[in-house]
């Protein structure tokens, strides 16, 4: 008789997870409602302007680097993409270095654009993988992820009064002509009436899959929700932009660091090919994952270099080569991270083949490299179009393009304020003071507007109306040196050293403000410290060597210290 066949073992459960359910939750799914407990104790150490600061240079910066490890350590991948990872970075470090010096704002426009981009293709890209997980996604499923994601990250900056005003203004600096009231009011009503049908046909193409028997995407759904519900939170629900940007920014770079970690992990350890630094980096060890933070740090660490070099050209170099890493990054990630790909799949450990993406209009252009350049034609036309009516003078000037934006969003109190600021550099006190009212009304404890409306008084006469402001402003900003400067110069001769006080700390916080030395040393010479004084001018000049004010003050002392007064 012939031996009875072995039964064969079945299959292991398919997990829908990327990881496992804790690991997902905290590091993909559920990371927001760890960031925000985090971000609420910073902001009582530290100002909104020094946590974006710091965001900026060892997350935003610093996420770029393990893509660039791939890029340029996975020999298969480099040589099948060479021309474009030899020529890509030569010609944006160049366009971005020169766009940089020349001042041409159109290179952030495109910047801002493309990370909106970026970030809205890398939530879709965790559904396509949570998606396949659970259940070979299908092609209708897909394409209203797609758009789905697409219109919740656009109605999140269209529909944000802080991010809307700030990408109108930015068009505006970037030599964009003036658009219409009508035409801006009509795109948001389009993109609320879009956003809406989206939405429920998105619902319903998901809903008659579970209805036909197909497993409900779990994992999807709560990726989801948690994305766009915090894309909105941080656009709309805070009131501080820059703490917005940081907020999302830390969330994308958690997913992003430890998706790549672990799928470059996995390759190092199925592709025997892979050597050198990559294989290094990626074995299996926690040591090295250390190692793997602490060099995404330390390349961050290259965006605090340009906050403290004083050459304006060096800076402008700087601030060239950080954009040129973003938009390398943006760019890579476009195709070294596809999930149709079998090799992206097999790393990921995504079974199933995914769905194929409809036909559109770049899709049917035969020629890849014909492809390549429409997809670059997006973003190279306007570009070189804003930066030739920049060059040429055609962008409106400052009021102009303020006048424009108060008049397109006239509940946001930064548009009435940065109004406000433009006619009172031009003598127009009435019309500043009305900006800054409309302001106060809109939101009250608006950054640097009581600073503003203490000017304001002060230009009138008023300073009595003036300390008020600046107490006011500092009772909500203690961080605000110009408060505490212009604080001190009103109380120096009622109350001297309260003043000192005052000047004091606004050195502390902002070392390099000159008339907050200079009044410093004034207050000193009337006390008899001319020591203390000498002190205060000679780091005035030597900031400023063409301080004549400041220079007789120090020619002053230091006649007065070889005359033996201390």
């Amino acid at each position: 008789m012939p031996a009875p066949v072995a039964a064969a073992a079945p299959a292991p459960p398919r997990s829908p997870w990327i990881l496992n359910r804790g690991w997902d939750l905290l590091l993909f799914i559920g990371t927001p409602l760890v960031l925000l407990p985090l971000f609420a104790a910073a902001q009582v150490r530290w100002t909104a302007q020094e946590i974006y600061l710091w965001v900026g240079a060892f997350g935003a910066l610093g996420h770029h680097l393990p893509g660039m490890i791939r890029a340029y350590g996975d020999g298969a991948l480099f040589d099948r993409f060479k021309v474009r990872f030899v020529l890509a970075p030569v010609l944006l470090l160049a366009v971005c270095i020169l766009a940089s010096i020349q001042k041409w704002e159109a290179l952030n426009l495109v910047a801002f654009v493309w990370g909106v981009w970026h970030g809205m293709m890398q939530t879709y890209g965790f559904c396509r993988i949570y998606d396949m997980k659970g259940f070979a996604g299908a092609a209708t499923r897909a394409r209203w992820d797609f758009w789905l994601c697409g219109a919740w990250f656009l109605g999140g900056v269209v529909l944000s009064p802080m991010r809307g005003r700030s990408l109108v203004n930015l068009f505006y600096e970037s030599g964009g002509p003036g658009l219409p009231l009508p035409a801006l009011d009509w795109f948001r009503w389009t993109v609320s009436a879009a956003l809406v049908g989206i939405t429920l046909t998105w619902a319903w193409v998901h809903l008659r899959a579970v209805r036909r028997g197909e497993p409900v995407p779990y994992t999807k759904l709560a990726i989801l929700v948690t994305s766009l519900a915090f894309w909105w939170y941080c656009n709309l629900g805070v009131t501080n932009i820059l703490v917005g940007i940081a907020l999302f920014e830390v969330f994308h770079d958690v997913q992003y660091l430890s998706i790549v970690w672990l799928y470059n992990r996995a390759r190092v350890e199925k592709d025997r090919n892979i050597g050198g630094f990559m294989r290094f980096v990626f074995r299996r060890s926690g040591a090295l994952a250390g190692l793997y933070v602490g060099l995404v740090l330390a390349y961050g660490a290259l965006g605090l270099v340009q906050s403290g070099v004083s050459s304006e050209t060096i800076q402008r170099v700087l601030l060239g080569l950080v954009t040129a890493s973003a938009l390398l990054h943006f760019y890579y990630d476009g195709f070294i991270w596809k999930v149709r790909e079998s090799a992206t799949r097999e790393s990921l450990g995504v079974a199933g083949t995914p769905p194929v993406a409809a036909a559109g209009v770049v899709t049917l252009m035969k020629t890849p490299w014909l492809r390549h350049a429409a997809r670059w034609a997006v973003l190279v036309v306007p570009f070189g179009l804003l930066c030739i009516a920049q060059a040429q003078g055609w962008r409106m000037d400052n009021l102009e393009r303020r006048e424009q934006v108060a008049r397109a969003f006239p509940r946001d109190a930064q548009a009435q304020l940065d109004l406000g600021m433009s006619y009172h550099e031009l003598g127009r006190l009435d019309e500043a003071g009305a900006c800054y009212e409309a302001a106060a009304a809109l939101k009250p404890e608006l950054t640097a507007l009581d600073f503003y409306r203490g000017l304001l008084a002060g230009d009138r006469g008023d300073l009595l109306g003036a300390e008020a402001a600046y107490r006011r402003e500092l009772q909500r900003n203690p961080q605000s040196a110009d408060s505490e400067t212009n604080l001190a110069a009103i109380l120096l001769r009622s109350q001297p050293r309260a003043a000192q006080r005052h000047l004091e700390h606004s050195l502390q916080i902002k070392p390099r403000q000159l008339l907050a030395r200079q009044l410093l040393g004034d207050l000193l010479i009337d006390e008899g410290d001319y020591a203390g004084a000498l002190v205060q001018f000679e780091m005035v000049v030597k900031e400023r060597p063409d301080f004549k004010e400041a220079a007789d003050r120090l020619a002053f002392v230091r006649a007065l210290v070889g005359q033996g007064k201390r």
